[in-house]
């Protein structure tokens, strides 16, 4: 019964038309121009590389994309197994009309021409979002980002902040943000100005977010000015071979500032919380990374207790995560939740990380899902697969087991895929 009732509750939420809350697409080129966009996912070619691929031959810069694509459908017939190869299956299927029960070498060419003659069509980008039924995307946009030459109500600005932490010792990051700001750097207060200015741009531009991704380690507190101004000395004077000290000290000082403005131009901050870079250094493009169990949201009550005013949607690495950003979100007013991030992407992980949410959690407080997506084909079945997990959630446990009524139990459903993106993002 359950399982009927879940592909009811499937039918009514896959009607929504969504707003995605996080992906990097860029707005100048959103949608795919072959398939080899389409496979250079990180998602397959990493898998691919796991599973016996080299690296030198996925990312050999001489093939052309239809080269490319028959190189790693080659390694695909390892993947037929995984979700990910389940997203391009359903996208075959419901994007470009191609039905296969698998993904490899003997068809690979079908599905190739397929798929380029919708990609050709000069609409394609118009009928990609509306069979994804989306009405908007958040996009992740550098701090020097003009906004310039796309609708910013379609596609919508997200200030993200990794650089202007984590990497302000490297003389090309402070060069940008001097020519997009207007101010050089010389004193701390520069530094507060030309952050302020960012703020004031992006908040003409309709940015609904200020977003970073940070590492195990980070523990972010207030630094004094004076710590700052030495630190920051030091890193003029240095740059990359300043002290990890310095390097730290200013990033914590940057990181508060950024919080503060988030107050003033009432912004909420997503924390992407926990990922270590490079651990697997021969690893593909974007296939290095990977979380630390080792992470806590202790690490930043001080953060959460300094901001009341700031709205902080939370993303963790790992489902080990999980029981701690429920916890944080049953206490702290502004700690929200905030989909299901890479390598908890999988429907298994989703399962279990949302029913523990959506037992513990206020209803207002769950940002069901975001598509992390790079090209907008993703969309239709990186969100079939949340929904299809809402929806399991929802009849066993709401109508099942709490006695709910199915429409009551889809309302809740509604609240999660798309209420919830609505009031926390456009106040």
């Amino acid at each position: 019964m359950s399982s009927e009732l879940a592909h009811q509750i499937f039918a009514e939420l896959d009607s929504l038309v969504l707003i995605d809350p996080h992906t990097h697409i860029n707005p100048h080129s959103p949608a795919s121009e072959t398939m080899a966009d389409i496979l250079g996912y990180h998602y397959y070619t990493e898998l691919a590389h796991s599973a016996g691929m080299r690296r030198e031959a996925i990312e050999d810069p001489s093939l052309s994309p239809k080269e490319k694509v028959g190189r790693l459908a080659e390694g695909m017939s390892h993947l037929d197994n995984t979700v990910q190869l389940s997203w391009l299956l359903e996208a075959a299927k419901e994007l470009f009309g191609v039905e296969m029960e698998r993904f490899d070498a003997s068809n690979w060419e079908t599905l190739y021409d397929a798929a380029q003659a919708k990609l050709d069509q000069p609409d394609w980008e118009e009928e990609v979002l509306k069979k994804s039924k989306l009405e908007a995307v958040f996009l992740t946009n550098d701090f020097d980002d003009t906004l310039e030459g796309f609708d910013t109500q379609l596609y919508i600005p997200c200030l993200r902040t990794d650089e202007l932490v984590f990497h302000f010792a490297k003389p090309a990051v402070r060069e940008r943000l001097a020519t997009c700001s207007g101010t050089e750097v010389q004193h701390l207060t520069d530094l507060g100005n030309a952050l302020k200015q960012r703020f004031e741009h992006f908040s003409r531009n309709g940015v609904r977010a200020c977003a970073i991704s940070l590492p195990p380690f980070f523990t972010p507190r207030p630094v004094s000015d004076a710590d700052a101004e030495g630190a920051l000395t030091e890193i003029l004077r240095k740059s990359e071979k300043a002290s990890e000290d310095a390097r730290l000290t200013l990033g914590y000082w940057v990181f508060w500032k950024l919080a503060e403005n988030c107050v003033e131009f009432q912004l909420p901050f997503d924390l992407m919380i926990g990922v270590n870079r490079s651990v697997y250094p021969a690893g593909v493009f974007q296939g290095q990374d990977l979380y630390d169990s080792r992470v806590s949201l202790i690490q930043y009550r001080e953060l959460f207790n300094a901001f009341p005013q700031v709205t902080f949607p939370i993303s963790v690495l790992a489902s080990v995560t999980n029981q701690d950003l429920v916890s944080y979100a049953w206490i702290f007013p502004n700690v929200t939740c905030n989909g299901h991030w890479w390598y908890s992407n999988t429907p298994s992980i989703i399962t279990k990380d949302l029913w523990a949410r959506m037992e513990a959690v206020p209803r207002n407080k769950i940002v069901g899902y975001y598509s992390d997506m790079y090209k907008l084909e993703f969309a239709l079945p990186k969100f079939a697969m949340f929904k299809r997990c809402l929806s399991k959630v929802l009849a066993e446990h709401f109508v099942q087991d709490m006695g709910w009524t199915e429409t009551r139990a889809i309302e809740l459903g509604i609240q999660v895929l798309r209420g919830n993106v609505e009031t926390m993002f456009f106040k």
